[in-house]
Formats: structure tokens, C-alpha cells, sequence
């Protein structure tokens, strides 16, 4: 379909009659004119012809008007199924050598799609698309969109029973009996009850659906056991070998929807195929939690042994000032005096209250310290941790890729040799990997003295050091685990056709394929950027560079504040006379019944038996619930005809984070659509992204305790873009890369609107940030705190007098020639975050949490550094582009504030430790917040229309209008009081 809104470039790069075309227009006559450059345009860009006369907005009716110099109302007389309509097709098909599809082309669209394309994709859209295109290479007019969409169901519906009957021949009888067990619920009858009832047990199978626990040993023992059960299975290893994995997850997705009574009605092909797909997947999940507990754990040891010394020490410790002058005096008086008693000679010299202060000193910081926190350790360690071990070792597979840290895939053996012995030391003749093991300065610590006074390892000890120097590896997946999806083998994470598909890859990004002339064009821009900031410092009154004693400091004067807008609080007033007490309710409402976003809410399952009307009520409710945090119990009070198992029924099978990030991709698309650029400006290009502390129960994995906010829960990432939309959201931890957060909302929103820039604050924002940002083609606009630190680099060598304003802050020049070596891996490393190969987190991880520098980490830091110059350049040159992040970071403030008024039930804290649950909950406050967002954004518009506003309203005010008000707005629900009216069935009772 057309879409509605077309600006000004766009109507003329696409709707722009040429000469020639001109020309065969001219040869109709009156109205047909505009009838037959409609037909030709919209063929030449789609290739097909419009299914409706309404289709085509007017924006172009009049624009092709206009060209052919005719009133727009003759379009209105033209016959769209007439006679000369149909002569016109046959034309323009012979024009672009295009023919009409046939029942066979349709056959063998059908094939074609069931052999190279289902195995790869599943979205519907992406399928329409694919299909659209496969007509336009083979030269034919595609049939009408209703015949297409058959098509492509048809061709979904024979692939996916194809797919099942093939998954089910590959499972043996075993494979199928073990899948039964899962699903069975035993029967037992309860001779205590005193009416006698049937008891179902919990099946393995909702047990195997279980989240982890909170961390600690019991946690990470469920999940083995889980593991354990998948892996009893039998499955084989390449059962879904050249299967989308979508195709996998969308089975996974129904499996995990549906009770082990609903699964075992399936016929054998869907039901095998179901469990198959939920067990694969589920195994790498647990793999990744197992390891993400095991991390956690070994973290967890050595925390709570440094906590516990540090307390103990901290009341004692004080720091001793001149600690060599001490010593000197001490070594004096002690070799004149070799006999002398310490209490006459060296007291009088040293008091013993400095030596006893030094001897606390030793303690808390050398030797004796970390001797002290791995006693604590080991005695936490040996006591209740040393249990996982034969667990970890027995279940999971560690590897690498890298020849550095095979020691401590030996040393991994190792333990596994001797986990069952009660030995306290290896065996004379082990060989026992030390270097790359054990941590620089802990070998003294771990050594012991055997009954033969010979240099022993403790195997607790080693064990201890070995996790430790694990856990390392496996953060920056230098080790990584078989069978595990986060923490896989990191050579699937890039691309493996980049050397084939170079230059394509290339083009995608943007980049030049010649790396001379990327480096060039980044020269360029740094010495123009230092060049102008370094003539305009003389007359630049608000930055100041201070050099003094071998340090220098860049001081910054604080932005002005915008004048206040002076018209802004009479707007919210007319809103607030118009709409009083809107229900948020009706918002969520009238929002869908304009846009219709809970179409893209279906059924997990094969067909739907709801009316969509009560679908639709349902759905709407459940989000609503979810969105406010009150739940479903509470929201269905006072709705006639619905009650919680029928909300909660349509809350598992229709309501998933794909479809609720398609629903919130609908209406942010229709906000862009219906804002008046007189009102809201042109199109907007830029977004801020912030993130904001929930609380959240702490019984997960995902919670953790933030010393900043002084709780437990979790963070909100936003991404907010300047007119208070917020295009994409995600749940992270409390201690995870805001920079990661940055890069995927950028790269995943999947909405019309492109981001060139970006706002961040500080802990958005890195070296790599700046690196991977420009290699992804936006540009990133931080607001950096600690400004009065920051070096500009040099662009050349050789330049040492160059920018004689900027000398405190400048430091060295660039290294080019590793950006030269490694500007091919920085490009496959880019490809692989926006193709989504790898998480972007997994991938920084890889750079950051790596003790052993990678070149391509050392590359990009460099390349980090010529963006973040160039930055720095326009950020202290200009106060606008200051105010512009500072304004851009105030709206993802604003939107920060409104959570809250949305978000109020059970005291805004996410009450489930399941994560699926809270995404959901995250996603439906997105949802409800940019419903708000839509209909207050036609309330502006609608009271701004009116005359008196258009002509009160100034650019200031125009500027400060934000449709993230809720003043009106009555996010509760309607309280009905009739004193009349009593609690039924309560026992009168008189007060005295």
C-alpha cells in the first residue's frame, strides 16, 4: 500500500514525470491524462498497478496534477475498471516488458518459496517483500495483495507440515517415549481430602519451563538437574540442521505457551515437533544461565571475603605518611646499635603507635590482605561452593579458540580428573598448568608445605584460582561453552560469507572499501574541526583552558536557560477544559481503534476460536494491566462479562514480546504520520536514550542491587526522539553496558524513523562507542561530565606547534597504520551487530572484559579517539550543539517523569521474579505511553488548529510543545459511591 505522507524530495525523486513519459501522457485525453500517469508511476515504482482509486493519496494526485497542468477533480471522473483503464495496463506491461502471473507462475512461486526462503524467514512482512520482489526480477505483474497473501499461507502451511512429519521420522521410539514422560501428570488419589478428588502433579515439563532461582548453589544445582533432563532426551544433535532458527523459536514460543494437556491432544508430527524445538531451545537458555550463575557465584566469593575484611580493617586502618624516611630511621639506629633493646633504641626513634599504624597498613593492602580475604574464601569455598564442581565439569563442555588460554582448559581437566577424590594434594607426577592460572602475586599464597617440606598445591587453592581465571575467560568469551547460546563459540558471532559478500557488506555500512580513503576523509575532518576551534578560541567566552603544574583542565560556563514559553500553560489548560479526566483506558482504546495495532496480536496456536471483537476487548484489558502494573486480577473489576482465566488465557496465547514490539512499532509509525510539520517541524532525525531504576524482586537472575538508588531492580533503557516518542525500549541489569543499550535500540527499533544522532550521557558513551557509532553511520552526541579531562588527539605527525590555543589539551597523534591493519575486522565486527549475528553487549564484552588487548580492541579505541576529537571540536566550538544535546536529553528525562504516573501499581516495582513477565510489563508501559503520546498529540493539533491559537503561537512556543502531558488524564479507573447500596450477605451487627 502507498503510504499516506510524502514530503517534498521524495514527491520529486519518485512521482517527477520525464520528457519521454511526459509525452505518452499527452496522447490522452482530458481526464485519462492523470488516470495514466498514476497507472505508469505507481507501476514504475512498485510494479504492480494499485488495487483501489482510493489508494493513492492525494499528495500525489495533486502533485501529478499539477505537472500535467489539469484540475485535480478530473481524477475523480475516471472509470478505475473501465475500458481504457484495462488498455492502459496492457501498454504500460508492454512498456516495461512486464506480463501478467499465471496459475503455474503462482505454482512455482509457491516452490520456490518452500525451498529457499520459509527455511530462513518467517515474518509474514519480510515474506510479502521477498515475494513482491521475486515477481519484479522475473519481469511478471504479481496478482492482487488478498491472492498474494493466500499464496504465502498456503506455501507457510505446506513447508511447516513438511517440516513436522520430517522432524518426527528423525526421532526414534526412545526419543518419543522420554518426550510422553515429560508431558505426563500422574493421577493420585488424596485419601485425606474428605471429599475424595483427583490430584495432578506438576510435569517435568513445567518444571523444565521454571526460571532460575536467585543466585547461589541451590539455583545453580536446579538447573543442572534441568539440563540434565533435556539432554536425557536423546535428541539428536543436527535434528533442526538448516532450519530457521525463527522457525524454531516461534515452536519454542507455542510450546512454552500451551499445558502438557493441550500438547498431548496435537496429532504426533506438531507434538514431537513442538517439544523438540522447546528442548533445544530451552537447553542453550539454561546453558546461558548456568554460566551466568556460575560467574556470578565465583564473583560472589570473592565480594563477600573482601567485604568481610574490609569492615574488619577499617576501623583500625590509618594510612602512615613518609613510610621510607621511617625505615631509614629504624635501619640507622638499629646497625648503631645491633645489641640494643628495641624498647630503648628504636621506640625513642619510631613510636609504637606509628609501627603498629604501619604493620595495619601491610595488612590491609600487601600480602597479608589477600592472604586474609582467600582464607576466607576457602573456608566459604571448601565449606558449601566446592559441590558445583563435579556438577559444572560433568555437564558442560569449555573450549577456546585461542592457544593463550589453553592452560586453563587444562586446568579444567584437571579438575575433572580428580573430582571425585578426597585427596588434599595432585599426584607427584601431575602436571599442573600455573602460568595463565593463577593470578600474578597469589603464587606464595597458594603454595603449601607437604610432610617432606616440598611445594605443594592445594587442590582447594587451585580449584578457587581456576574458576576465578575462568570466569575472566568466559566474560569476554575467550573460553566459551558447547551448547550455550550467549556464551557459544564466538566465531559463529560474525559473519561467515564476509569474505565472499566484502563488498556488498560494505556498501551497506557506507564505508569506503579503500581504507586510504577512509583514513583521509577522518584526517580531514580533525584538522578542520581543531583548526576551527582553535581560531575561535580567542573570542570563545565560554570555555576556558587552564594549564598549570603540568596538568590542564577544559572549564565549561553553564548553558543559559530558554526563555519560558509564555503560551504553553494556556494550551494545557485548554486541553485540561476540553478533556477532563480522560481515562487512560479509553486512551489505550481509541489509540487501537485508529490504529488497529492489536492485529498484530495472533494466536500461538493454529487457528483462533475467539470473536476478534472480544479478542480485541480482552487484549486490550491485558495490556492495560500489565502497562499500569495493577495486573489482570485487579483490572477486570467492574468489566461486564470478563473475569481473570479469561484474560490470563488470552495474556499466554496471544500477548509476546515480537507482537508487542510490532504493535508499538504501528504507533509510533502513525504518530510520524499524523503530526502537521507547522506545528512539530519536519521529520526528525535524532533521538536521546537514558535509562531508569525499577525496583524489581530479587529472586532472579536479572535484579541486582544498586548502590546508586540504594535497592534492588532492574533498568529501563529508553530511546526517546526529540518530540517525546520513544521508538525502543529494553529490560537490562543494573551493571550492564549502557553503551551496549545505545548501540541495539539504534540498530533494532524498527520503525519509519532514521536516527542520525544519538544523546547520551556520560555512561553512554565510550572510545568503542565513538568507533562502532561512525562505522554504523550515525553520529554519537554525548553530554560528558567530566569535560574539564578530556585530550584532543592529533591528526598528524610532525605537528607538535600546530592549534597554539589548544596546547594544554592536546596529546598525542593518531595511529593510523592500526587502523589500517585492522580496518577490515572493525568492518566484519560492525556487520555482525547491524545483521544481529551476535548480542551487541556479547560482542563488546569480548574488547572490554579482555585482559589480553585484541588488535581489532586497540583499532577501534583508536578510531574511537578521531571521532570523539571531532566531537569534542564542535561540542566546545558551539553552544548550540550544546543545548541541543542538553535539550535532547531533557525529553528522555520527561519521558523518565510520565513512567511513573503510568506505572503505578504494587508501588512501581515489577512483582515477578519470571523475566518473561517482566518484559511484557516493560513493553506495555511503552505501549501506553506512546498511546498517550498519540492522542495527545491530535489534541494539540486540534486545538491549535482554531485561528486565535495559530496566531498566539510563537517559534518559542512551537519548540517547548510536548504531547508528554497527563494533567487531563485519569490513569485509575471511574469510583463509584451509592450510600444506598450495602455488602451482601454480612452478618448485622449494631454498634454501641
Amino acid at each position: 500500500m502507498v503510504k499516506p505522507n510524502w514530503d517534498t524530495e521524495e514527491l520529486i525523486e519518485n512521482w517527477t514525470l520525464l520528457p519521454t513519459e511526459l509525452e505518452l501522457v499527452r496522447n490522452k485525453v482530458g481526464g485519462n491524462q492523470i488516470g495514466f500517469a498514476l497507472f505508469l508511476k505507481h507501476f514504475q515504482i512498485f510494479t504492480y498497478f494499485p488495487d483501489e482509486k482510493s489508494s493513492i493519496p492525494q499528495i500525489i494526485i495533486s502533485y501529478i496534477a499539477n505537472q500535467l497542468q489539469i484540475p485535480e477533480s478530473s481524477y475523480s471522473d475516471y472509470d478505475w475498471q473501465g475500458r481504457t483503464a484495462k488498455v492502459y495496463r496492457v501498454e504500460i506491461r508492454r512498456l516495461f516488458n512486464f506480463r501478467v502471473a499465471t496459475v503455474q507462475d503462482s505454482v512455482e512461486m509457491s516452490d520456490w518459496l518452500i525451498k529457499e526462503v520459509l527455511p530462513h524467514e518467517q515474518k509474514f512482512e519480510s515474506l510479502v517483500e521477498s515475494v513482491y520482489q521475486r515477481w519484479r526480477e522475473l519481469q511478471i505483474e504479481p496478482p492482487t495483495s488478498g491472492r498474494i497473501e493466500r499464496l504465502i499461507r498456503s506455501a507457510i502451511s505446506q513447508y511447516e507440515s513438511e517440516f513436522c512429519y520430517h522432524t518426527l521420522s528423525a526421532l526414534s521410539k526412545e526419543n518419543l517415549a522420554k518426550i510422553d514422560i515429560l508431558l505426563t501428570t500422574e493421577h493420585s488419589e488424596n485419601a485425606e481430602e474428605k471429599q475424595d478428588s483427583l490430584k495432578l502433579k506438576t510435569s517435568e515439563f513445567a518444571f523444565l519451563k521454571t526460571d532460575p532461582g536467585p543466585v547461589g548453589l541451590e539455583s545453580f544445582l536446579t538447573e543442572i538437574e534441568k539440563l540434565k533432563r533435556i539432554r536425557g532426551i536423546g535428541l539428536p544433535l543436527n535434528l533442526f540442521e538448516g532450519i530457521s532458527p525463527k522457525l524454531i523459536k516461534t515452536y519454542r514460543h507455542r510450546a512454552a505457551t500451551e499445558t502438557p494437556y493441550l500438547l498431548r491432544q496435537h496429532p504426533p508430527a506438531i507434538r514431537y515437533t513442538l517439544m523438540a524445538a522447546f528442548c533445544i531451545q530451552r537447553a542453550q537458555e539454561i546453558t546461558d544461565n548456568l554460566i551466568e550463575l556460575l560467574m556470578s557465584i565465583i564473583q560472589r566469593i570473592g565480594t563477600r571475603a573482601e567485604r568481610r575484611i574490609n569492615k574488619e580493617l577499617v576501623s583500625d586502618f590509618k594510612e602512615v605518611t613518609g613510610k621510607n624516611n621511617i625505615l631509614f630511621r629504624i635501619a640507622e639506629v638499629a646497625v648503631a646499635e645491633p645489641s640494643g633493646v628495641i624498647e630503648k633504641v628504636i621506640y625513642p626513634v619510631v613510636s609504637q603507635k606509628t609501627l603498629r599504624d604501619l604493620v595495619a597498613e601491610y595488612k590491609a593492602t600487601g600480602t597479608a590482605y589477600r592472604q586474609r580475604v582467600h582464607t576466607i574464601m576457602r573456608s566459604s569455598f571448601a565449606s558449601h561452593y566446592r559441590r558445583l564442581i563435579p556438577q559444572l565439569l560433568e555437564v558442560l563442555e569449555f573450549c577456546s579458540n585461542n592457544d593463550i588460554h589453553r592452560p586453563v582448559i587444562q586446568a579444567l581437566e584437571l579438575l575433572k580428573k580428580y573430582a571425585q577424590s578426597k585427596c588434599r594434594y595432585y599426584g607427584n607426577g601431575e602436571s599442573i598448568p600455573i602460568d595463565g592460572v593463577l593470578k600474578s602475586g597469589w603464587k606464595e599464597i597458594l603454595l603449601e608445605k607437604d610432610s617432606d617440606g616440598k611445594d605443594r598445591i592445594n587442590r582447594i587453592n587451585y580449584e578457587i584460582s581456576v574458576l576465578q581465571a575462568l570466569r575472566e575467560r568466559l566474560s569476554c568469551k575467550e573460553i566459551w561453552v558447547v551448547g550455550a547460546s550467549r556464551y557459544g563459540n564466538p566465531d559463529h558471532d560474525l559473519p561467515t560469507d564476509f569474505e565472499q559478500h566484502r563488498q556488498v557488506y560494505y556498501q551497506a555500512l557506507t564505508l569506503p572499501l579503500d581504507v586510504e580513503t577512509f583514513i583521509s576523509n577522518l584526517q580531514e575532518q580533525m584538522a578542520q574541526g581543531l583548526e576551527k576551534l582553535d581560531k575561535g578560541m580567542p573570542k570563545n567566552q565560554d570555555v576556558t583552558i587552564i594549564g598549570k603544574k603540568g596538568q590542564s583542565f577544559i572549564r565549561l560556563s553553564p548553558i543559559d536557560p530558554a526563555p519560558e514559553p509564555i503560551n504553553l500553560k494556556q494550551l494545557k489548560g485548554e486541553i485540561n477544559r476540553i478533556w477532563e479526566h480522560t481515562n487512560l483506558l479509553d486512551i489505550l482504546k481509541e489509540t487501537d481503534l485508529r490504529v488497529d495495532f492489536t492485529h498484530n496480536f495472533t494466536s500461538m496456536g493454529t487457528r483462533e476460536i475467539i470473536d476478534r471483537e472480544t479478542l480485541q476487548k480482552r487484549l486490550l484489558l491485558c495490556l492495560y494491566g500489565m502497562g499500569t502494573n495493577t495486573g489482570l486480577k485487579r483490572i477486570n473489576t467492574g468489566i461486564n462479562g470478563e473475569n481473570y482465566q479469561d484474560l490470563l488465557y488470552v495474556r499466554r496465547r496471544y500477548i509476546h514480546k515480537d507482537q508487542l514490539r510490532s504493535a508499538i512499532g504501528d504507533v509510533i509509525n502513525a504518530i510520524f504520520s499524523i503530526r502537521l510539520s507547522h506545528i512539530w517541524g519536519e521529520g526528525t532525525t535524532t533521538c536521546a536514550s537514558d535509562s531508569k531504576h525499577f525496583g524489581a524482586w530479587d529472586q532472579n537472575l536479572l535484579t541486582q542491587y544498586h548502590l546508586r538508588y540504594g535497592g534492588r531492580g532492574v533498568m529501563i533503557y529508553w530511546h526517546v526522539e526529540k518530540k517525546s516518542t520513544c521508538i525502543y525500549s529494553q529490560l537490562k541489569t543494573c551493571s550492564s553496558s549502557e553503551v551496549a543499550a545505545m548501540i541495539e535500540g539504534v540498530l533494532r527499533h524498527c520503525t519509519n524513523m532514521n536516527v542520525q544522532k544519538n544523546y547520551v550521557d556520560s555512561h553512554g558513551q565510550s572510545e568503542v562507542a565513538f568507533a562502532f557509532t561512525h562505522l554504523l553511520g550515525f553520529q554519537l552526541m554525548p553530554r560528558l561530565k567530566r569535560i574539564k579531562v578530556q585530550k584532543l588527539y592529533r591528526p598528524y605527525v610532525g605537528q607538535s606547534d600546530a592549534y597554539p590555543n589548544l596546547q594544554p589539551i592536546l596529546t598525542r597523534p593518531i595511529n593510523w597504520d592500526l587502523i589500517r591493519q585492522q580496518y577490515d575486522q572493525m568492518v566484519k565486527f560492525t556487520t555482525a551487530l547491524k545483521l544481529g549475528t551476535a548480542e551487541t553487549e556479547s560482542i563488546l564484552k569480548r574488547f572490554s572484559k579482555n585482559p589480553f588487548k585484541h588488535p581489532t580492541y586497540l583499532a577501534l579505541l583508536e578510531l574511537g579517539r578521531v571521532i570523539k576529537t571531532i566531537f569534542l571540536c564542535q561540542y566546545l566550538d558551539s553552544t548550540e550543539v550544546r543545548r541541543e544535546v542538553n535539550e535532547g536529553l531533557n525529553v528522555v528525562e520527561r519521558w523518565n517523569g510520565v513512567n511513573d504516573f503510568i506505572f503505578y501499581g504494587k508501588g512501581g516495582e515489577f512483582a515477578s521474579n519470571r523475566l518473561e513477565s517482566q518484559e511484557l510489563s516493560v513493553l506495555s508501559l511503552h505501549l501506553l505511553q506512546i498511546c498517550l503520546v498519540y492522542v495527545n498529540t491530535l489534541m494539540i493539533q486540534s486545538v491549535l488548529e482554531q485561528k486565535h491559537w495559530q496566531q498566539k503561537l510563537t517559534e518559542v512556543d512551537k519548540r517547548a510543545i510536548t504531547p508528554l502531558i497527563f494533567s487531563h488524564v485519569n490513569p485509575y479507573g471511574t469510583f463509584k459511591l451509592d450510600l444506598n447500596e450495602r455488602i451482601a450477605g454480612l452478618t448485622q451487627q449494631l454498634v454501641a
